[in-house]
């Protein structure tokens, strides 16, 4: 896996996990970029920014989520000058950011770890889909896993191409209905060949088949074989974050 912060100069990068549901879920990815910012000079930590006419705060997403999509494993690395005390920060940036944007784990990244862009190989979603009943979106879910191949037209830059996208689906299941609709459990892929949740709803190939609550669960990276995250869960039991993928 190639690494986006080499060895060489040193460089003190955080990787924060944080959760985004509720009314926030409506906020561009853009401005949830505004936000941290801003939380960040209001706790005065020492960002490092950019060389140039226009110098702008050092802070790398991970895969961008859609407007109206909920979340529970989002994730930003943060270059400063110098590392603060890790204690206390994940409850000091919550108080600083909206409600619904919740810091969960902060981590400092060892020199020449991937960067999130480059690292992430998948992701785990619960879609809920309106327009059908139980039986016939399970049914259409067994005759997608089953099939060879999955084409997909897509519009990239003005132009048409048909994809198919059979390899992005990992995993789906049919968890159950919901109240409006029924839920839906997926493992897509991000690298080569990816799958939006909209596009899975699209290739289910039900007439009428809408998107309802959309929550990302999970980011994966594969680190020497081994699936991890990249900030791991905080531990249940004390809330306390656990480690980090290395």
């Amino acid at each position: 896996m190639t690494a986006n912060y080499p060895h060489g100069r040193h460089r003190n990068i955080l990787r924060i996990r944080f959760s985004k549901t509720g009314k926030v879920r409506f906020v561009s990815h853009r401005d949830v970029a505004r936000l941290f910012e801003r939380a960040l000079r209001k706790l005065r930590l020492p960002v490092a920014y950019s060389e140039g006419f226009s110098p702008r705060p050092k802070l790398s997403f991970g895969l961008a989520l859609s407007v109206a999509h909920e979340s529970d494993a989002e994730y930003l690395d943060v270059e400063l000058n110098e590392l603060p005390g890790l204690e206390g920060l994940p409850k000091a940036l919550t108080a600083a950011l909206p409600d619904g944007i919740d810091v969960v784990g902060v981590v400092t990244l060892d020199q020449g770890m991937a960067s999130l862009q480059q690292a992430i190989t998948s992701c785990m979603w619960r879609i809920e889909v309106l327009g059908a009943p139980v039986v016939e979106v399970t049914a259409a879910v067994a005759e997608t896993l089953a099939a060879p191949e999955l084409p997909l037209e897509r519009v990239r830059k003005g132009k048409t191409a048909v994809a198919d996208v059979r390899p992005a689906i990992i995993d789906l299941e049919v968890e159950g209905p919901t109240e409006n609709g029924v839920q839906l459990v997926a493992h897509l892929a991000t690298e080569s060949v990816s799958l939006r949740p909209s596009e899975l709803v699209k290739v289910l190939g039900i007439d009428g088949l809408e998107e309802g609550r959309v929550r990302r669960t999970c980011q994966w990276m594969i680190i020497d074989g081994v699936r991890r995250e990249p900030v791991s869960r905080p531990d249940p039991s004390s809330g306390h974050e656990l480690r980090r993928a290395s």
